[in-house]
């Protein structure tokens, strides 16, 4: 006897996290499960269309009050407030398991409200400390020898305190919406990336698994790209608040074919909106499918989001990374040390040109990107993860 499950999915409106989401209940969707999306009004529509039923998340509108700059307040008490709202729609679809992205944590909170077992899902590697590790954002790769290991020591002990600081505020989160302090935590955390892009760490959690990302396409349409025999570089900026600035702009200011591109090059310049100036005839800007303009590119420029990166990787795509804040300085790095991409910063002409010309002109970049999208074959299903979990209990 196959069992089906009904599935509630929580994830923020950022196109990184609900995007996600999405393609995980497309995933419980292809198995037979019923999952039910909950994100920002914006992706609800784009949510139903592909046959996916979606409820809005409450409580995502920042309140007067809110202290944003205040990482901690941001994640706990707002997802507090969030999971009161939301804990009688979530009871109303009657869920056997609720899945909760990693920043939106309401879900869990929700979950551990209702009695209902939950998952975490990450949209990118797994982030917690590790006593193997330097913190988590620094972009450091781990040291070694006596005086690289104290390094890390040190930075450990360093940021440490914000970590236990965001313990104690969950705590006083829990206890303030009705629940014990103490936090049992998630039966699996879904780690959404490709094993080239973890870490080893003496200490991985065992209710961690790695099951490869989860992409989503908003579109069907593909860009048609300007006639040349040259190269394809696709740029895509960050869909993040947190992505470095005017990235495309730049991009189409300084990737001129016969300067810093060969002659007969091709830019592609992948973003949600429209452009808003004059486009080069060289170059398109617009909408499409990356997935499949992945597949005609030679190069890609991008901020360090975890969901283009990953893409191109699974492409064989080398990259220059230009990143912004947030996880990105992380990813960025990660991707340097794999071997598939270079790093730019600060963000000119004369070092995107730079860049470019070289990853363009070493083969050794591509190499490694395949390499790293080839480690997809060791990833778990996350519907089999959750279905196992759910069925051991533990």
């Amino acid at each position: 006897m196959v069992w089906r499950m009904r599935v509630a999915v929580v994830a923020g409106p950022d196109p990184g996290h609900a995007f996600p989401a999405l393609a995980l209940c497309l995933r419980f969707a292809a198995a037979g499960d019923s999952p039910t999306l909950l994100t920002g009004t914006r992706w609800l529509d784009e949510a139903r269309a592909q046959g996916i039923d979606a409820v809005e998340l409450d409580g995502l509108r920042v309140m007067t009050g809110d202290d944003d700059a205040d990482a901690g307040a941001k994640i706990h008490e707002r997802a507090g407030r969030m999971a009161v709202l939301n804990t009688d729609r979530i009871a109303a679809l009657k869920p056997d398991l609720v899945v909760s992205d990693s920043i939106t944590t309401c879900g869990g909170l929700a979950a551990d409200l209702l009695g209902v077992p939950w998952i975490e899902l990450n949209t990118h590697p797994l982030y917690r400390p590790s006593a193997g590790l330097p913190p988590l954002g620094s972009g450091l790769a781990p040291g070694t020898g006596i005086r690289g290991r104290a390094r890390d020591a040190v930075l450990r002990a360093l940021s440490a305190r914000s970590w236990r600081e965001g313990l104690r505020q969950r705590a006083a989160v829990r206890v303030e919406i009705g629940l014990p302090a103490d936090d049992p935590g998630p039966l699996r955390r879904l780690i959404a990336t490709l094993p080239a892009m973890e870490v080893p760490r003496p200490d991985w959690p065992a209710e961690a698994v790695v099951v490869g990302p989860l992409h989503y396409e908003p579109t069907t349409s593909v860009l048609t790209l300007p006639d040349g025999e040259g190269p394809v570089v696709m740029v895509a900026p960050s869909t993040a608040s947190t992505g470095a600035v005017a990235l495309a702009d730049l991009a189409l200011q300084t990737l001129v074919p016969g300067d810093v591109l060969p002659a007969g090059a091709r830019v592609a310049v992948s973003q949600l909106h429209a452009p808003t100036g004059e486009v080069p005839p060289w170059a398109v800007v617009g909408l499409g499918r990356q997935d499949e303009l992945l597949g005609r590119t030679d190069l890609l420029v991008c901020g360090a989001g975890h969901g283009i990166v990953s893409k191109a990787l699974l492409a064989g795509v080398p990259m220059v990374v230009v990143p912004g804040g947030g996880d990105q300085w992380e990813i960025a790095n990660r991707l340097v040390r794999q071997g598939s991409a270079q790093l730019v910063r600060p963000l000119t002409r004369e070092t995107l040109g730079a860049a470019v010309r070289e990853v363009l002109g070493t083969p050794r970049y591509r190499d490694a990107a395949r390499r790293a999208g080839a480690t997809v074959a060791a990833v778990a299903d996350p519907v089999r993860v959750c279905h196992d979990a759910l069925r051991t209990g533990k």
